[in-house]
């Protein structure tokens, strides 16, 4: 779904945190937005608007909360919102129904200004059972919105969590404002003219709350009622009675006592440039970066891929666009798909392979191969928890030294990381970039947060992306003493230091490949002590010359004392809690990887300029480790590993102590 937008300005988001404005008059039945269903009774209700908004949807692992969610965010991205997404949900396939650990939840914020992360604490939440109120409670500041299914709130479900009397009776709710909806009940009176059995009527009982939901905060209505009859357009009684029950929810919200007050988030028109905008997510991103990049490099893209945790995804979209030449081979395991895909580079692909940490453990020595034979590929690891299984649906950023070192012998790699979903499609671009002109394979570090997350992205013209087409070799390349003139696979260019990239089948340019050390030049075998020192500092000086641009400090102040410096996905919360401090008075500097091998050329003269250096990541230390190693700067390492992204609120409290100390 994309949206214009036609206003181009900046706004600071020195509030990003900021909470509510201004009170409206009410607005009448006529005055409904456009697409809203019409309620059944036209009583003014009162309207309130706000600057910003974060609801959490959270249920069991079938209650639809990820849909409901995704639908939610769909809608408040035609609106025009800005908006950033936390979807979490349990590993297992389907989690024991009314459990902690079965519970599912999506996390939304959206605001009429520019904002960077999914939000610290929910102003609202909707809890389908008792289970997802207490496993979310503990983050719901006091003063919120919880709306409660209390169809749930019987004996059995309470004991499985733990609750010996009902959390709606007992006054443990008292500080917050709770809205008590029999959401089950209502969704199977509302379908009651489908003539469904009890067990599928229920299963819509997210449409109620989502068109609940919507009346609240005044959502487009036409897009999801498209959505549902699109999805379900084999099984037209279940889509209209989908329709039906959020028509109903929303309804409900129009006429009940309990719902007294709206409120509006008006589009963050000022936060964009101008263009066409759409809602994405970063494995989605990613997915077109790729695709983009073979088309400016006049290339076929093959995929070579073993389904995995959060990296599937990228395997499911690209499997969809043959039109664009694209070709996917879903393997029987991860060396196969590695396999495969290096076998691609050689005959002249965009080769790609997607996995997680675990899937990068068994690729290590095919990207040691690829290392030894110079062919461009992209490793895409999409980090998640671990070791070993860890958590396969939760985020972190623990893959970086496995990215830099994980092979045997000397085998550097550069390292690309993406910064927020949108940005995976650049940084997909920049590995593919960094690979096709170094031929090199290539790391490219996302995480489950920016895979699974979504904000709003500007879809770039085809004139702004990069030519990134190759020359292909085509005839000899060095002549002999006696003039003869023949092929050398490894006579590299002076600038890059890359080798030639001959496609099989090329007349007169037959040459060896394989693991075992190459003579400098011709590429034959070789086991000479000085060729082999030769060859491994060469593809080290080839990765350490890797042209990247230099780091921008964000340094409005002077004499600032203080640098944070952070990479992949840590931007996000990093931001907010810098411009936190900032609006409170304390100056702080701020910087962002996104190459971490080779780092830009200027992060030395950076880091020298600062007192203090504090490194956040989601792991125990590893870009504070590379940078204290190689700059000898004492960095300040802050780290969490707990499978969640920082908080805003968190990191400036930290900042903040490591500032005036």
């Amino acid at each position: 779904m994309t949206s214009q937008v036609s206003s181009p300005a900046e706004q600071a988001d020195g509030a990003d945190e900021a909470a509510v404005g201004e009170q409206r008059a009410p607005l009448a039945s006529d005055q409904l937005p456009e697409n809203s269903p019409p309620p059944q009774q036209a009583e003014a209700k009162e309207v309130r608007r706000l600057n910003r908004v974060i609801i959490r949807f959270a249920g069991d692992s079938g209650d639809g909360m990820q849909l409901t969610g995704d639908r939610f965010t769909s809608e408040t991205a035609s609106f025009g919102n800005d908006l950033s997404t936390l979807p979490n949900f349990p590993a297992e396939i389907r989690a024991p129904a009314g459990t902690l650990p079965g519970v599912s939840s999506f996390q939304l914020h959206f605001a009429d200004h520019d904002i960077l992360t999914p939000g610290d604490a929910p102003n609202v939440l909707v809890a389908m059972n008792p289970a997802a109120l207490k496993a979310n409670l503990g983050d719901v500041p006091r003063g919120a919105d919880i709306i409660v299914n209390t169809d749930e709130f019987t004996k059995r479900p309470m004991a499985k969590v733990g609750y010996q009397t009902s959390p709606l009776e007992d006054g443990s709710l008292e500080a917050y404002q709770v809205h008590p909806v029999p959401l089950t009940t209502l969704t199977i009176e509302a379908l009651k003219e489908f003539g469904l059995p009890r067990k599928e009527a229920e299963r819509s009982k997210n449409m109620f709350a989502l068109g609940l939901l919507s009346w609240m905060y005044h959502r487009p209505t036409e897009g999801t009622e498209h959505f549902l009859r699109t999805k379900f357009a084999k099984k037209p009684q279940i889509a209209e009675a989908n329709v039906a029950a959020f028509r109903a929810g929303w309804n409900f919200g129009e006429t009940t006592e309990d719902f007294a007050v709206s409120y509006e988030v008006e589009p963050a028109t000022a936060a964009f440039p101008t263009g066409t905008y759409r809602n994405i997510s970063g494995n989605l991103a990613l997915s077109y970066g790729l695709i983009a990049a073979s088309l400016q490099a006049d290339l076929p893209l093959y995929l070579g891929s073993y389904p995995i945790t959060p990296a599937s995804d990228i395997l499911h979209e690209l499997s969809r666009h043959k039109n664009f030449g694209v070709r996917t081979f879903q393997a029987e395991d991860e060396i196969a798909g590695i396999g495969a895909a290096l076998g691609a580079a050689f005959g002249g692909s965009l080769a790609v392979t997607t996995t997680s940490g675990p899937g990068v453990a068994l690729k290590s020595e095919t990207i040691g191969l690829a290392v030894s034979l110079e062919l461009p590929l992209l490793v895409v690891d999409i980090q998640r928890g671990g070791p070993s299984t860890g958590l396969p649906t939760k985020t972190e950023q623990a893959d970086l030294l496995q990215a830099m070192y994980g092979r045997n012998g000397e085998a550097p790699v550069p390292v690309v990381a993406p910064r927020t979903p949108a940005d995976c499609f650049d940084a997909a671009m920049d590995a593919a970039r960094i690979a096709l002109t170094y031929r090199t394979p290539v790391f490219l570090l996302s995480d489950g947060y920016l895979a699974n997350g979504s904000e709003p992205w500007r879809i770039p013209e085809i004139d702004e992306l990069p030519d990134l087409r190759v020359q292909f070799a085509t005839g000899p390349n060095h002549e002999l003493a006696d003039g003869t003139e023949v092929y050398h696979p490894y006579k590299r260019d002076p600038e890059t230091l890359a080798r030639p990239w001959a496609v099989p089948g090329t007349p007169g340019l037959e040459h060896r490949i394989g693991g075992i050390e190459k003579q400098d030049g011709t590429g034959n075998i070789s086991y000479d002590p000085a060729n082999h020192d030769f060859m491994v500092r060469t593809r080290q000086a080839k990765i350490d010359g890797i042209r990247v641009p230099d780091i921008d400090v964000d340094d409005p102040h002077e004499n600032t004392r203080t640098l944070v410096l952070g990479w992949g996905s840590t931007y996000g919360p990093i931001t907010a809690a810098v411009r936190r401090l900032r609006a409170a008075g304390t100056p702080i500097a701020q910087a962002h990887l996104r190459h971490l091998n080779p780092f830009p050329g200027n992060l030395r003269e950076v880091l020298a300029r600062y007192d203090k250096v504090v490194v956040p990541e989601m792991n125990l230390g590893q870009l504070a480790s590379l940078i204290r190693a190689k700059y000898l700067v004492d960095a300040i390492s802050y780290n969490q590993v707990n499978g969640m992204p920082f908080k805003a609120e968190q990191l400036a409290d930290v900042l903040k102590e490591a500032n005036d100390a």
